[in-house]
């Protein structure tokens, strides 16, 4: 058996979005055009047979999420492994800021934050307990742009 995995990103426009602002670890909130999207998301996912919805812990995921699935069926579980890169002290500042970095920043941490490395470490680890937990599901993952990597390429859980 082996889990199926459906990946979304959380509606992508959020009022920081829309702003310029690299978000990072703050909350953010969906912007209008997001939460529509949101309810698009739904709309184009609720019949889809899932046994769980898996979000990060950040409101603009779980807000999404709810849009999306207001009744709570599938159930909606929040996951701090799904968060977007922690840019540390760049948290809130204008994504050209972090756009400039992001090369260097796949091994060294940002500063006071996180790689993108250690991302996808801490996505590797959901991963391997998504398949421990929840084998021969459908699994909706609604998370960031920064966690999208490795479900294109998923690299094995570390033993």
């Amino acid at each position: 058996m082996a889990v199926e995995i459906v990946y979304e990103t959380h509606a992508t426009t959020t009022t920081d979005n829309e702003a310029g602002i690299a978000t990072g670890w703050l909350p953010g909130r969906l912007s209008e055009l997001g939460r529509l999207q949101a309810a698009e998301l739904g709309e184009r996912r609720r019949a889809g047979g899932f046994a769980a919805v898996f979000t990060s812990d950040l409101h603009r995921a779980v807000e999404t999420a709810r849009i999306a699935f207001p009744n709570g069926r599938p159930p909606i579980h929040q996951d701090i492994r799904l968060r977007e890169c922690n840019y540390g002290d760049l948290n809130g500042t204008p994504v050209s800021r972090i756009a400039t970095q992001r090369a260097r920043r796949i091994d060294e941490p940002f500063p006071g934050g996180q790689s993108y490395r250690q991302v996808l470490a801490a996505t590797d680890v959901f991963l391997h307990d998504l398949a421990t937990r929840w084998d021969g599901g459908r699994i909706l993952v609604i998370a960031h742009s920064a966690t999208d990597g490795p479900w294109t390429a998923c690299s094995p859980a570390p033993q």
